[in-house]
């Protein structure tokens, strides 16, 4: 696991971005960073079995990482109103 030092944590805290995105100055490759919790989630989506989720399943886990993301989204007020 990469820590983060301070100075990137607050980068990361005031990004505008949702979710952040972070680029790699030496091979220039962006990547994009969701929490843990969401990413477990994204993982049952992206399995290679023959267990597939019900349209049920994936929009319950669509909605519930939308909530993680609106809410520490500051112009998401506007986005409904408008």
């Amino acid at each position: 696991m990469i820590e983060l030092s301070k100075e990137q944590g607050q980068a990361l805290a005031a990004a505008k971005e949702i979710p952040p995105m972070v680029l790699d100055p030496e091979s220039r490759e962006t990547y994009v960073l969701v929490k843990s919790a969401v990413f477990d989630r994204i993982k049952l989506l992206l399995r290679d079995d023959d267990v597939a989720l019900s349209k049920r399943e994936v929009a319950v886990l669509v909605e519930r990482a939308m909530k993680e993301y609106d809410a520490d989204d500051p112009t998401l007020e506007l986005y409904q109103h408008d």
